[in-house]
């Protein structure tokens, strides 16, 4: 039975599809879904048919902008499959969606090569420790070059790319790859219908035995086994080869590169070949680790093992509200109560389902190394951690970022005022980058999120599924504050008497300024105030860093010391402590000197070369500052610095400029002093 349950681990892949917007990442799944016989038809982006692309915004618009889920065999595998959004703003989803999978293709337009949001997807990836294998996709555009793609890949992402394959024919004329592990050409036919095997063209032989030669020497230099087998004879035989691929790659040390078009349906063949022989299985990857009331626990990818699981994604149907899990150790059955460790309750598990996008197939039983949906959950939410009831534990959460833009919604009709306030609370909890709250001197009720086209999705999911009607105020960023220059020894004094036992509290405290964050310490001696109190004055000053003193926006950069206090022996306690530091901070960030912050962002512009003048024009007036242009497959691209709030309404700016020509994507790289006007409504 042990054995059995091994094989089909070692069976299982679990990735995700990740790229910049347009790459082609849905066209990829799409195909794969095809390839495996999933489906029956290749769907189409462009005309709204694709299966991960299902929910009617995703198709109005033409891009993925809700992680989908979805699993197909090949070749006696069982592949669990996440086609991730590309566009910056859901940037959330695919942290989610990389904090539970074992790898990952990253897709790269072969002719743009490594775009923004590709490096940004690629670094998402290298924090959770993702192995990843790439996928030059759209060889058959104009402009499209390998070479140039793996050498943009190499210079910006800087892996070392492994480059397995040789296309046949450029551009229209695409027609197949050489594959050079097994030095046979694989040739598709216009209808796409599967590969055709065989000998490697006469014209590209001397080419492909070059590029095998390289590809030799770049693994033999990186991995022992091939390197004693190089020193002894060459070539390297194929299994040799492909073994050492398959260690290089679950390491990190080097990036298979395969390449082929989606659109066409060639090179999905081998890239699922690849996905199989190159990334790993649950057993492949280190056990889960959690904690559970300060102890540090393992848990390995072991059906029979105390379950461990973690819910990724929640989301409302019309027939219940699904909850996403990776079910790391142990099994789940229908039926089960499971421990959720959020809130410490138990949760009983009504349905289980093998998710295809928004179909679905019931099962009896989920098992480590699954990924599922789950029907019946009533607390979890994405980051929530189920496990044995008898064997609690902790799991990390996928991190979630702060959001940067927020907008007054408010209901048309007073009558649905209380139908909004539960659409968001709902929203909200699908989505953990969506913040909503209520503006202590307006009374507005304020949505926060990650960009314009986040905020306007959310709204639009409301009037859709809902049918409220919303009135939407106008974007505003979210901005921050800093210390420019600190203080030293401001003293506070709490002291209250209103009957019985008073409140006393006695701090000092120097502030200075801090690259970023906020740090807090204790240079307090002699006990004069003990550790309970320390930990109290610092709870406080993190109470006062929600509101500074410019504009009520939350401080961050800055470091806080306790050099001294005193106590009363019958009147201090942590409550006093706690409401001392939060005064005394406050009162000593209004003696710093305090610096507004904004939320940048690094715009890559493509225009047409004629429109380059009027484009940085434009960006200049928008406070822009140029960081780098070039040409790239005939067009112009600009890269720059831009303030967020500057950047409303661009897109439309942008079109009109360039005659509909000119595209631009947009990505944070966190904050920079403001003009002090900025700030104002």
């Amino acid at each position: 039975m042990r054995n059995h349950l091994d094989r089909h681990l070692a069976t299982v892949r679990n990735l995700g599809i990740l790229a910049h917007v347009d790459a082609g990442k849905t066209t990829v799944t799409e195909r794969i879904l095809f390839a495996t016989g999933t489906t029956h038809k290749r769907g189409e982006v462009h005309d709204g048919t694709t299966i991960t692309d299902f929910d009617p915004q995703e198709r109005d618009r033409g891009i993925t902008i809700f992680a989908a889920a979805v699993s197909c065999d090949w070749e006696g595998h069982r592949v669990n499959l996440i086609d991730t959004p590309g566009h910056v703003d859901f940037a959330d989803e695919v942290e989610r969606s990389l904090r539970v999978l074992d790898g990952a293709v990253a897709v790269f337009d072969a002719v743009a090569g490594v775009e923004p949001q590709s490096e940004s997807v690629w670094r998402q990836a290298d924090r959770y420790g993702v192995p990843r294998i790439a996928f030059v996709n759209k060889l058959d555009r104009a402009g499209a070059d390998l070479d140039t793609a793996v050498a943009s890949i190499r210079d910006r992402l800087h892996p070392v790319p492994l480059v397995v394959q040789v296309p046949i024919g450029a551009e229209d004329g695409f027609t197949g790859v050489v594959d050079l592990l097994r030095m046979r050409a694989l040739i598709w036919g216009d209808d796409g219908e599967g590969a055709v095997e065989g000998v490697v063209p006469e014209e590209l032989r001397e080419e492909a035995a070059r590029r095998r030669r390289l590809l030799e020497e770049a693994v033999a230099e990186r991995h022992p086994a091939a390197l004693e087998e190089f020193c002894e004879r060459e070539p390297l035989s194929a299994a040799t080869l492909a073994a050492a691929l398959r260690d290089l790659t679950r390491t990190g040390d080097g990036v298979v590169v395969l390449c082929g078009s989606a659109y066409r349906n060639r090179g999905i063949e081998p890239l699922l070949d690849a996905v199989v022989a190159y990334l790993p299985s649950p057993l492949d990857v280190p056990a889960v680790r959690g904690t559970y009331e300060g102890a540090e626990q393992e848990r390995p990818a072991d059906p029979a093992a105390p379950l461990a699981a973690l819910a990724f994604k929640v989301s409302a149907t019309p027939t219940g509200r699904l909850t996403y899990l990776r079910v790391y150790s142990g099994t789940i059955e229908k039926g089960d109560t499971v421990w959720e460790s959020g809130s410490r309750r138990g949760e009983r598990i009504g349905r289980i389902l093998r998710v295809q996008a928004d179909r679905h197939a019931q099962l009896e039983r989920a098992v480590a190394g699954d990924i599922v949906a789950v029907v019946g959950l009533k607390s979890a939410r994405a980051g929530s951690t189920l496990c044995a009831p008898g064997a609690p534990l902790v799991l990390e959460p996928p991190g979630v970022p702060d959001p940067v833009v927020s907008v007054a919604v408010e209901a048309v009709r007073g009558t649905d005022t209380d139908r909004l306030a539960s659409a968001l609370a709902r929203l909200a909890e699908e989505d953990p980058s969506l913040v909503v709250r209520t503006d202590a001197e307006t009374g507005q009720t304020v949505l926060s999120g990650m960009g314009e086209l986040h905020l306007e999705v959310a709204v639009e999911k409301i009037r859709r599924t809902l049918g409220l009607e919303v009135n939407v105020g106008r974007p505003r960023v979210t901005y921050r504050e800093t210390v420019a220059r600190g203080v030293t020894g401001l003293v506070f004094r709490h002291v209250k008497q209103d009957g019985g036992a008073g409140q006393f509290a006695h701090v000092v405290l120097d502030v200075e300024p801090l690259e970023e964050g906020f740090d807090f310490r204790s240079a307090v001696v002699g006990g004069r105030v003990p550790q309970e109190y320390v930990r109290a004055v610092e709870a406080g000053c993190r109470d006062a860093l929600a509101e500074g003193p410019l504009g009520g926006h939350p401080v961050t950069g800055l470091r806080v010391t306790l050099t001294d206090g005193a106590t009363h022996v019958k009147d201090s306690s942590e409550m006093a402590f706690r409401t001392a530091g939060r005064f005394a901070l406050r009162e000593a960030l209004r003696d710093c000197a305090m610096v507004l912050l904004e939320p940048v962002v690094e715009v890559t512009v493509t225009v047409p070369e004629e429109a380059v003048g009027g484009v940085l024009g434009d960006l200049a007036a928008r406070r822009g500052r140029v960081t780098d242009s070039g040409v790239r497959g005939g067009s112009a691209v600009v890269t720059a610095t831009v303030p967020l709030a500057e950047l409303f309404g661009y897109a439309t700016r942008l079109r009109s400029r360039t005659q509909g020509r000119g595209t631009f994507t947009a990505r944070p790289t966190g904050y920079a002093p403001a003009p002090a006007v900025a700030a104002t409504p």
